[in-house]
């Protein structure tokens, strides 16, 4: 079945997405395994954000640098290559449709694949991760504002919440998932995640079957009838925050690996430091003994880290004013790469407080100065960039521009001040604002949007945060309107009801258009290429017409790295170079 494109929130703060010297430890205990020693070396690689969380795979610790440890640490049945290809491993497990009619899939692990303190990892570990990523048990009305949802994972919930309560296998390796209807993105829609034995003990079970009883027990979710379940609201809980820290647990099931690295030692803020997991052989192993990751923030400081050698690899988001530091780069010899990710910037409203009132939105959307945004932060990395005109698709894909043309964008191709004082009849709205204040690009268009706002009448106030902090608050009440990003692994169509759907994953600001809901429906069960594009395209409109932000900009990646490594391959999505960590190698 062919795959699209889906953007997995990342709501971090860098390119769009969330990507957002030295290194000492922090004083915890060491973890159960440590790397063997095969003289590999070591390479050290300079990342924009700061480590927050070990489940990358919940809504606050969705970050792009969350989700590339995540990567390294965690294995799976399959991954996405730099060519957007999902790519099965059958080393860790295999998953297989055994029914159409209905659609019916089983995922089984092999035997012999562990966690690093050497639980198996089981059927246990697979209930979780649908428990969690299914929305199962929630009972919660959005607008009633009665129940409760469990589990805050960062996907969408929309498929796995038409699967059944799983089957599990005989063999406790293996579980089967039967969906209520078909489902287009049937084949990413679920992987492991967290260790089911460590997040019982944590949250006050006996141990991993009582979970798994726990689960199996528990009635499904109905908003007419919301009930309680303190047990399993323990559960997620500690799921949804449990593994969140800025330092190094000092109980070493808190990190737990099932990848080809184990986290050794975190300086809060500055670095993190992975050893090989001598005993992972359920993927392809990596030649490495050693990578640490530090967090440099701007670009200029990754950019000198590489020609001092304080940094062998480097992923910094550019920004207008630094094209001549790349070009340095390449002349000390390093090699500089630059491509198209499949991540945007954007700026959202929310639609309660002062954005309540559409007229008011549309008002403030008209003040932003987005073609200056795009040139200041852009420049002359992207010769004659432009502003991104659709809210579902990029520029490379075929149904851009024709989505372009229908969906209401034209509205806002420039900066309109009269129009929007007319449109606010004297009113002056205060905005509070949301972004990464340690990201300069952000900061940038803040400056901007700020300026240009207070022309037309508005008073706009600073709600920017550090960015360990900035991504907890969305969804929040601290704030009217937010600059972030999403970057998209390249595969699927989920991410268009995560981000836009009533009750959506990451619908932070709350949108919500019966219309839309409607189309998003029908795109989670049309495997239809040409089916696909028309739905995406009435949502794009329907988010248009709602007033619901601005799409800022396609994000430009760009990776250089010194000569004594090689294998480095950077892909369009969330991870960067670091989806095949184990092809790097010292010359």
């Amino acid at each position: 079945m062919p795959l699209r494109r889906l953007i997995q929130v990342i709501t971090g703060a860098v390119a769009a997405v969330l990507v957002i010297s030295g290194c000492s430890g922090s004083g915890g205990a060491p973890p159960v395994v440590v790397g063997a020693t095969k003289q590999g070396g070591s390479v050290t690689v300079a990342e924009v954000n700061a480590f927050t969380s070990f489940n990358p795979f919940s809504a606050a610790g969705n970050t792009d640098i969350n989700t590339k440890i995540g990567n390294i640490t965690h294995s799976g049945f399959y991954y996405v290559d730099d060519t957007e290809k999902v790519v099965r491993n059958e080393k860790f497990g295999h998953f297989e449709k055994v029914s159409d009619n209905p659609l019916k899939v089983k995922y089984t692990v092999n035997a012999g694949v562990k966690w690093s303190d050497g639980a198996a990892i089981d059927a246990g570990d697979l209930l979780l991760s649908w428990a969690a990523g299914s929305g199962y048990f929630d009972d919660a009305d959005a607008q009633s504002r009665t129940g409760t949802t469990y589990f805050s994972a960062a996907a969408d919930k929309s498929g796995l919440a038409a699967t059944a309560l799983p089957e599990i296998g005989s063999d406790g390796r293996s579980i089967t998932l039967e969906y209520a209807s078909p489902y287009a993105d049937w084949e990413v829609a679920f992987d492991v995640g967290l260790p089911a034995h460590v997040v019982a003990a944590k949250s006050g079970l006996n141990d991993e079957a009582a979970l798994i009883d726990l689960i199996k027990n528990s009635p499904r979710g109905d908003t007419r009838k919301p009930a309680s379940n303190v047990p399993l609201k323990r559960v997620s809980d500690f799921w949804n925050s449990g593994f969140d820290t800025k330092s190094l647990p000092e109980d070493p099931a808190m990190y737990l690996s099932s990848g080809p690295y184990i986290v050794r030692d975190i300086v809060p803020g500055a670095s993190i430091r992975l050893v090989r997991n001598k005993d992972y052989v359920w993927g392809a192993e990596p030649s490495l003994d050693d990578i640490t990751v530090t967090f440099t923030g701007a670009a200029a400081a990754a950019i000198a880290a590489l020609s001092n050698g304080q940094a062998d690899i480097i992923a910094p988001q550019p920004s207008a004013g630094t094209e001549s530091l790349f070009d340095g780069l390449a002349a000390q010899g390093n090699t500089v790469q630059r491509y198209s990710q499949s991540a945007y910037d954007h700026l959202d409203l929310n639609f309660t407080g002062s954005f309540a009132d559409k007229n008011v939105r549309e008002a403030f959307l008209k003040t932003v100065p987005r073609q200056q945004i795009v040139d200041d932060v852009v420049g002359g990395f992207v010769p004659g960039a432009k502003p991104l005109d659709s809210q579902v698709f990029l520029p490379s894909q075929p149904k851009y521009q024709d989505s372009v043309k229908n969906n209401g964008s034209s509205e806002y191709s420039a900066v309109d001040i009269q129009g929007a004082k007319s449109q606010l009849q004297g009113a002056a709205p205060t905005v509070r604002i949301l972004y990464n204040k340690d990201n300069p690009n952000r900061v940038r268009a803040f400056s901007l949007i700020r300026d240009s706002a207070r022309l037309a009448g508005f008073t706009v106030e600073d709600a920017g945060l550090g960015n360990s902090d900035w991504v907890k608050a969305l969804g929040g009440g601290s704030y009217d309107a937010a600059i972030l990003g999403w970057i998209g692994p390249g595969v699927g169509v989920s991410r268009v009801p995560q981000i836009f759907k009533t009750g959506g994953a990451s619908n932070f600001n709350r949108f919500s258009d019966g219309d839309a809901d409607k189309a998003m429906e029908q795109l989670a069960t049309t495997t239809d290429l040409a089916k696909q594009d028309e739905l995406m395209a009435a949502v794009d409109k329907r988010v248009w017409n709602s007033a619901y932000g601005l799409p800022l900009y396609q994000t430009t990646g760009t990776v250089a790295f010194s000569s004594r490594v090689t294998g480095i391959k950077p892909s369009s999505g969330p991870l960067g170079v670091w989806w095949n960590v184990w092809e790097w190698r010292l010359k």
